[in-house]
């Protein structure tokens, strides 16, 4: 026709248009490569959030294990109906399209009536590459469900996923998803805290374990393209007044180019916490969030935030704090994007908070911005896959797959046996090279070595001002260890003495596991049982708390305080030797570790001889020592349950005459911290003293000082005994081992000293010394069962429990001047038992 459009013009029009739509339409959601959704044991289609879970049958490869459907359609979710139980080990396999980061979300639902106990049964899952469940058990978790979800990087075409039975029992499965992600959504390098970038994210294997929506409602995966779950955060809160909810319309978020929803869905971005001004007087004050981790991993963190508080450009100005340490300064969002309303994440790698459980996120105003205000839109914390490739305990998948399992093909077995043949000649020729250096060093290390004798530790040190550790060697170790070394500060250990007393530290030997690294049970060439702390050797982490702990116990000598035997510094490594506590800490005897439950009567005498240590810390030097992390893990016992307090990384010297107390950042851990020193970052002998009454707390109740899976008002024990002991029902929470077996009177006495201990200023708190004469009488009343009114002043009825005679002040508090040591106070002065009272009492100035 005349008038048609020729075709060229035609198609050149019809590509401007897709080309301008394209510009103007927003980015397309992410369409995963792979995407498989299985309803293991099922028959048919299930269907959850608008998602298609199909049976398992087609990726199923095993021995196929028993199909188990149940009947009961009022569970908590449709893909909880049904689950495949192995009795041996079973394998699904997944064809992958294209390899990369992926999804591994693994639901489980313990239905009954299967023929089994599934509530015991240990779960074991394994990737081609990585552990990812090692004997979890829901007998031992308060769960009736679980969702856990993984990272993993897939590299070749397929993935497989082990369920394998152990200890005679079964493994199970109800549901499983292997779902592709953006590789952009994870990096391969973030920036660690407090030490610099940290990289090679891009191998490691990740397990979400918090991801949080702050300000806003719980999201699920209607609400994220990726398919995730975004929880509340007010249970993690450390203090709930301290913020303020804030939303808008999730319309208004303005994602940059180089951001998409796939990071975090506008939901999180329009939703925020801000700090709550009406409550809030001091501008140190930070909003804070608590977790429970496990301080044997590492840890990512992904913190989100968005401005949506502000009117105006650069008035919110704040700081970002990973376990107290400063991760961002002065973060001001508007000056990033040069608008408001803009989306921003940072990565960080941590660890626990140091030697605890616990990992805390805090923002805060910046102190010199007008506006003291700080915001924290979403958070996610995800588990970092450990040496082994593991993301729960230290075996690897070789140590846990099935050898027939782990076989591979005849040809597979030609090829190796060429390459290994190959490999075996060159490493031949190396090793016999490596052999002939051996030698050649050995003698020169033989014609070196320099003779290290015991320096037995002095039972009164210098000054703590006299041996403080100069500023400037933080960086090093080997300086200011030179100094450790001359001021003779214990036995200087050998790398080789302490390889050989721990069997080259052998796993069979842990003892625990805290931030600074492990304890190894250890033995000396004399035959002298010891524990062996080994820092962490990948990183500088606790080389402040090393020196300090070198520098405290090496001038600290007392019969209710750890001693130090010596230090390791040879190859970069951070080891301390103290004496060997045959029974552990205190915590392991309260909760969590099987042990036959303490009687009334062996918990007042620890915490006695907790008090003691404690009271000499702050009155027995020239100048107090406040020890800053009293907590029952650092309460150790003796094969006589004798206490003694341990771990001084953190302690610190306290104020002197003319000071009321000492301004610093805040160290600790959550649960046991005093929230005084937490608001204002003062620290006094009295925060100590608030610490040893949530231990008191947690003795009496045989509970965790903070456990983030109970209720917001059960979570913090000194918050929710507290309650108790007002309302004058302590009685009703304490350990159900302790009832009928202790003394009204003792009880009572107890738990009004643990209230004045949790007092909310610390001016209200006893001292040391009137916490250790209360316990002391209390111990007294549970011993003689004497009918005494606790009500009354315990002064009124000395006469009536034939007290200790004291002896002149004068003579027993005599001062050594030279050490600056109370020599009243010294290791003599713990020689008599616990149940002699005022036996240990020391001079009253400490009040």
């Amino acid at each position: 026709m005349k008038d048609s459009i020729p075709s060229s013009l035609l198609s050149l029009l019809l590509f401007t248009v897709f080309l301008l739509l394209d510009f103007v339409a927003p980015a397309a959601a992410f369409n995963p490569a792979d995407s498989y959704y299985i309803a293991c044991g099922s028959s048919k289609n299930i269907t959850v959030e608008n998602q298609i879970f199909i049976p398992d049958t087609f990726n199923l490869r095993s021995s196929g294990g028993d199909s188990v459907v149940s009947s009961n359609h009022s569970l908590s979710s449709p893909i909880h109906q049904s689950l495949r139980v192995f009795t041996q080990t079973g394998f699904y396999r997944f064809r992958i399209k294209r390899p990369g980061r992926h999804w591994v979300r693994l639901h489980f639902y313990p239905l009954s009536k299967t023929g089994h106990d599934l509530n015991s049964a240990p779960l074991t899952v394994l990737t081609d590459e990585f552990v990812l469940l090692h004997n979890f058990s829901f007998a031992n978790s308060n769960l009736s469900y679980m969702t856990r979800e993984f990272s993993v990087n897939v590299t070749s075409d397929t993935l497989s996923l082990a369920f394998i039975p152990s200890n005679g029992s079964v493994s199970f499965i109800n549901g499983i998803e292997v779902v592709s992600i953006p590789d952009e959504l994870i990096s391969d390098s973030a920036m660690a805290v407090p030490h610099g970038p940290y990289s090679g994210l891009s191998t490691v294997g990740l397990e979400t374990v918090y991801r949080l929506n702050m300000g806003g409602s719980m999201l699920t995966a209607k609400n994220d393209t990726l398919g995730r779950r975004w929880d509340t955060d007010v249970k993690y809160l450390h203090v709930n007044s301290s913020v303020l909810q804030k939303s808008v319309d999730p319309e208004i978020v303005n994602y940059p180019v180089d951001l998409t929803k796939e990071i975090a869905p506008s939901w999180v971005y329009s939703t925020a916490n801000v700090m709550n001004d009406a409550n809030v007087t001091d501008s140190t004050f930070n909003m804070t969030w608590v977790f429970s981790v496990d301080p044997a991993f590492s840890y990512l963190l992904r913190l989100h935030f968005c401005d949506i508080f502000s009117k105006t450009m650069d008035t919110l100005v704040f700081d970002v704090y990973v376990n107290s340490d400063l991760a961002i300064p002065s973060l001001d969002l508007s000056a990033m994007k040069s608008q408001l309303s803009v989306p921003y994440y940072k990565d960080f790698v941590a660890n626990s908070s140091f030697g605890s459980n616990y990992l805390s996120v805090s923002v805060g105003p910046d102190l010199m911005a007008d506006t003291k205000n700080a915001i924290l839109n979403g958070l996610e914390i995800m588990k970092i896959s450990n040496g082994r490739r593991s993301l729960d305990g230290l075996s690897s998948v070789d140590n846990l797959l099935p050898s027939s399992a782990n076989s591979v093909n005849k040809e597979e077995k030609k090829n190796m046996v060429v390459v290994i043949g190959l490999v075996a000649g060159i490493l031949g020729v190396a090793v016999l090279i490596l052999i002939g250096c051996f030698f050649f060093f050995q003698v020169i290390y033989r014609r070196r070595k320099l003779h290290r004798p015991w320096l037995p530790l002095p039972l009164y040190g210098n000054s703590h001002t006299d041996s403080k550790i100069a500023t400037g060697t933080q960086k090093s170790v080997t300086p200011s260890l030179i100094s450790l070394a001359s001021a003779h500060h214990g036995r200087i250990f050998t790398f080789a003495e302490i390889m050989d007393s721990t069997n080259k530290f052998d796993e069979k030997l842990v003892l625990g596991v805290g931030g600074f690294g492990k304890v190894y049970k250890g033995t000396l060439d004399d035959g002298t049982l010891v524990a062996v702390k080994r820092g962490n050797p990948r990183s500088e982490q606790g080389l402040a708390e090393f020196h300090t702990e070198i520098e405290m116990l090496s001038k600290l000598r007392h019969r209710h305080l750890v001693s130090l035997i010596g230090y390791c510094d040879e190859r970069s490594e951070m080891i301390l030797v103290y004496e060997y506590m045959a029974n552990g800490p205190l915590r392991s005897h309260l909760y969590g570790a099987g042990l036959p439950p303490l009687s009334w009567k062996q918990r007042l005498e620890i915490c006695i001889g907790s008090a003691k240590g404690l009271h000499y810390l702050h009155t027995g030097a020239t100048q107090s020592i406040i020890h800053r992390d009293v907590k029952t893990t650092n309460i150790l016992l003796d094969e006589n349950f004798v206490a003694k307090v341990a771990d001084f990384g953190l302690s610190k010297t306290g104020p002197s005459l003319d000071q009321t107390h000492v301004s610093t950042i805040v160290k600790g851990s959550f649960g046991y911290l005093d929230p005084e020193y937490f608001r204002r970052q003062q620290l006094t002998e009295k925060s100590d003293v608030y610490s040893f009454g949530v231990v008191m707390m947690e003795v009496l109740c045989s509970r965790p000082a903070l456990n983030p899976g109970l209720p917001r008002e059960q979570a913090n024990i000194a918050e929710w005994a507290l309650e108790w002991q007002k309302k004058g029902m302590l009685e009703q929470k304490m350990d159900p081992a302790l009832i009928g077996n202790t003394n009204p009177a003792s009880l009572k006495k107890y738990g009004d000293m643990a209230e004045k201990c949790l007092a909310e200023r610390g001016v209200d708190r006893p001292s040391m010394y009137d916490v250790l004469w209360n316990l002391e009488y209390a111990l007294q009343l549970q011993e003689t069962c004497a009918l005494v009114d606790p009500d009354e002043n315990s002064t009124n009825h000395i006469s009536a429990i034939q007290l200790t005679p004291l002896e002149s002040l004068e003579n027993s508090m005599a001062v050594d001047e030279s050490a600056g040591i109370n020599s009243g106070t010294d290791e003599d002065a713990g020689e008599t038992t616990t149940s002699a009272v005022f036996s240990q009492l020391v001079h009253p100035r400490g009040r």
